[in-house]
């Protein structure tokens, strides 16, 4: 994409709520963090990766690894809000003016992360004329549907964000929740975020969300300011680490992959 910029963003909290110093768990001899960079760099495209993280040890592992690392605050409550602290030196190392610049927000906690996404971002990015946020999405399995930790995206018929939810939408009125399914395609979210980078540089400008606070959803703060978020569809989702239980599995899935 010759006329726009794209940098990768890792934001990386070692002091993780549910799994604390989950980004340096070891898989397989490496951290984890280390896996999601590997993945990153497949991707074609990128102009720059960069790490945001509030720990010099995570700062001191990403330089050792070869990769531009940037200090954040602590007090950061979302991944966005920490690359929103640092976005001068995140456009700086894309080399492009801020609307003219995709920044990818990668999850420090998914080690088998797709390089493809990445690259499918990029190529939306594109087609769509720069929109502001762009996210992927995948069709949702019947045995997820309920489960609160996976978030869900309600989407327009021009594949617009409308809201994202950890509940089943939409509701299915004349069938039981066990068949809702049947009626309409639910749709899940990957967790990646394609902001362009004048949205991000005034992510600290907009209002407070009270459905953000509810949900812990860090995008419906865009959603409540009525900023757009386009989506585009994949095939499946890439495994977030949040527990002990899924970090076994992701250990036991790369095992799998060597």
């Amino acid at each position: 994409m010759s006329d726009s910029a794209v940098v990768v963003a890792i934001p990386a909290r070692l002091a993780s709520s549910r799994l604390p110093g989950k980004v340096l768990a070891d898989i397989g001899g490496r951290p984890m963090l280390q896996h999601v960079v590997d993945r990153c760099r497949l991707a074609r495209g990128v102009d720059a990766l960069v790490v945001c993280t509030d720990s010099p040890v995570v700062e001191r592992a990403a330089e050792a690894w070869g990769v531009k690392a940037l200090l954040t605050p602590q007090h950061c409550s979302s991944g966005s809000e920490r690359l929103a602290a640092v976005i001068p030196a995140l456009l700086a190392a894309g080399g492009g003016a801020a609307e003219h610049t995709l920044v990818i927000n990668v999850q420090a906690d998914q080690p088998l992360l797709d390089p493809a996404i990445i690259e499918g971002m990029v190529a939306r990015f594109s087609a769509l004329g720069r929109p502001e946020v762009i996210t992927p999405v995948y069709p949702l399995a019947a045995t997820k549907l309920h489960d609160p930790n996976v978030v869900k995206v309600l989407r327009a018929a021009d594949g617009r964000a409308i809201t994202f939810s950890r509940s089943a939408l939409p509701h299915v009125r004349d069938l039981t929740p066990e068949r809702w399914a049947e009626r309409t395609t639910y749709w899940g979210h990957v967790g990646l975020y394609g902001y362009r980078g004048d949205v991000l540089a005034g992510w600290n400008a907009l209002p407070p969300s009270s459905l953000e606070d509810l949900e812990k959803l860090e995008q419906l703060r865009l959603i409540e300011a009525a900023i757009p978020i386009h989506t585009f569809e994949v095939d499946q989702d890439c495994l977030s680490v949040d527990t002990a239980e899924q970090l076994e599995q992701a250990r036991a899935l790369l095992v799998g992959q060597a």
